[in-house]
């Protein structure tokens, strides 16, 4: 089980907009590009945001979405 889970990494994105502004996350797949563009970007060798144990990308983004350290823009 991955943790944080999709839901809550959902709740924790939508909560730091304002109330006026439409959902930015409204689906899982719009977590997985979030994580998955920035996990590219880390290989390629952009400096993690967060300290974390892991040395894995994608484990990397996500702790930088969970804690609020990657914004996610809408297109």
């Amino acid at each position: 089980m991955l943790h944080p889970s999709y839901k809550e990494l959902i709740e924790i994105i939508n909560n730091e907009q304002d109330m006026d502004e439409i959902q930015m996350v409204a689906s899982r797949y719009s977590i997985v590009l979030a994580t998955s563009q920035r996990a590219r970007q880390l290989i390629s060798g952009a400096k993690p945001l967060v300290n974390t144990r892991s040395k894995k990308a994608l484990s990397v983004a996500v702790e930088e979405l969970y804690k609020g350290k990657v914004n996610i823009l809408s297109s």
